[in-house]
């Protein structure tokens, strides 16, 4: 039985490729705990810079297996409330990702398919690929990963999509804020490739930082906590190693330690 995730880390990127092509990549069990595990073991490897979710086949992910879905209608509801806590568990190791992140969407992306590419910090997809959060045809409703989704493309948007469970397109979803960037099917590595190069060249530590100035940000309603929180983060940021050396760099014109460059690469 082929494991249901492939795993390639080299030059600072990992890579971590969905392996059910035979069934659009569908979630389940297996696949949960070995993306999720992958994850957590990449958060505190000081070796991976970046990190790529892309699928094989056709789709990108098609959601939760049918014979998976089959299982957990026959549990009880218990064992359903542990199964979705699973699923939770591997969202938010993704959405708060001490690393950032990059969707290759080159095809159908459907219920848990979108919830990953909403958790990753850049999405880019082709013009074939669709989108669908159609648990409401099942009498569901895609409860696990509404929080990643709606902070995508907003709580107007997640109201129609959530109830029509419409499918949509790559325009579409670059219009509502699910992708960042739709580019043809033959130009998607070069345009994840740009990517990966531009982040490998920011300091690692503002990297990790990033996503939780822009959650903080955006949930603390108290502007003058708010003010003095981004006043600390800069202030040690600025006294930091990396930013000591980010400083340096740019004042003598040359590229900081850490960026590819910088160590004789090619970004």
């Amino acid at each position: 039985m082929p494991e249901p995730l492939s795993i390639h880390h080299a030059d600072a990127v990992l890579r971590l490729r969905l392996e059910r092509p035979d069934l659009h990549n569908a979630f389940d069990a297996a696949l949960i705990a070995q993306l999720t595990e992958a994850l957590g073991s990449a958060a505190g490897d000081p070796g991976v810079r970046v990190v790529v979710i892309e699928g094989a086949g056709k789709s990108f992910s098609a959601g939760a297996d049918l014979n998976w879905m089959r299982g957990m209608a026959a549990a009880s509801e218990a064992d359903n409330r542990e199964d979705a806590l699973a699923l939770a568990r591997l969202m938010r190791t993704l959405d708060e990702l001490p690393k950032p992140t990059v969707a290759r969407v080159h095809g159908a992306a459907f219920g848990g398919g979108v919830g990953l590419v909403a958790c990753c910090d850049i999405a880019i997809g082709v013009p074939q690929a669709s989108f669908g959060l159609t648990e409401s045809r099942l009498g569901l409703l895609p409860a696990v990963i509404s929080p990643y989704v709606v902070a995508a493309i907003g709580p107007r948007q997640a109201r129609r999509w959530f109830a029509t469970a419409e499918v949509f397109d790559a325009a579409q979803a670059l219009r509502i804020g699910l992708l960042h960037e739709v580019v043809e099917a033959d130009a998607l590595d070069t345009a994840v490739d740009r990517q990966v190069a531009l982040l490998l060249k920011a300091g690692p530590v503002a990297s990790a930082a990033a996503k939780r100035l822009v959650r903080e940000v955006a949930l603390q309603p108290d502007r003058d906590l708010l003010d003095h929180s981004n006043a600390r983060l800069i202030a040690a940021l600025r006294v930091s190693p990396e930013g000591q050396e980010g400083l340096s760099a740019f004042l003598d014109k040359r590229a900081p330690a850490w960026s590819a460059a910088g160590r004789g690469g090619s970004a």
